[in-house]
This record gives structure tokens, sequence and C-alpha cells, in this order.
């Protein structure tokens, strides 16, 4: 079963995470999501329990639980909806440009020989 925490302390490691959940059962694996640029924790992480029973012990036992001075939310794990063209969220363009004489204008002009 696959958890989803939030409100988590932006000190707490994947390891406490683990360490948390594994009173609960078996963890498959525990990560605290961080951020690319900063490499802070974002607050939120995954926990991955081998038993469905125990996963969903742990979430009655440690949901609004106080961890670290924050109160965590957790749930289970929803699959991230299926996007559309790849990996990359579909995009309008729009129309138009910045053009401001308005209308078609060629791009070379044959009588003048210029652009």
């Amino acid at each position: 079963m696959n958890i989803f925490v939030s409100g988590l302390n932006y000190s707490l490691s994947s390891e406490e995470l683990n360490e948390i959940f594994a009173q609960y059962g078996a963890v498959t694996s525990a990560k605290v999501v961080m951020d690319k640029m900063t490499g802070r924790s974002r607050g939120f992480g995954f926990v991955e329990m081998s038993s469905d029973d125990e996963g969903r012990q742990a979430i009655s036992a440690l949901d609004q639980s106080d961890i670290k001075g924050r109160k965590i939310n957790v749930k289970e794990a929803e699959d991230r909806p299926q996007r559309s063209g790849g990996d990359r969220p579909q995009r309008s363009f729009g129309g138009g440009g910045d053009r401001r004489d308005g209308g078609y204008k060629p791009r070379f002009n044959r009588d003048n020989n210029r652009y």
C-alpha cells in the first residue's frame, strides 16, 4: 500500500519517516520529497508498506498526529492522473503576435531586395 504523508517538519529525514511507520508494520520504502533547487524538504513524502492491513492501521493511527511539532496528514496515495501528450501538459500557444503594423508582411520584398 502506498501512503501519502503531508505536513511534515522540514527537518524530518526519510529514515525518520521509515522509523515512524515501521512501528505499524513492514515498510518497503519511505521517501521525503526534496526540492531540486534548494535540496530542502518540501514537507511531504510517501511511504510504501508491504501489507494493506498494516498500511490502513498506520493511516488511522498517525493521521492528524503530532510529529516533531507539526500535525501530519496521512492518507492512501492516489494514482497520478494520466497526462495527454507524453509528460508535458497540453498548452495553447494562442495566436497573433506583437506586430504593430498589422496584417501580413512578406519576409522578403522582391521589388526593393530588402527584408
